[in-house]
């Protein structure tokens, strides 16, 4: 697996996590998916993602 399949996975299931809890625990959780979102945007724009470190960390190649 690549790190930038990592991501995405990493990402989608975050933000349906946060989804099932914002809808089942506490509307608050709605703000993680927005977190999300958020990093995803300024990673789109700078190329650079904490995620993206962590996971070259834990072995993921990069395409």
């Amino acid at each position: 697996m690549t790190v930038e399949r990592g991501l995405r996975l990493m990402a989608g299931t975050f933000v349906l996590l946060s989804l099932a809890l914002g809808h089942w625990v506490s509307p608050y959780w709605y703000l993680f998916s927005a977190f999300v979102g958020l990093n995803l945007f300024q990673s789109g724009i700078t190329n650079w993602c904490p995620a993206m470190f962590l996971l070259k960390k834990l072995g993921l190649r990069s395409e």
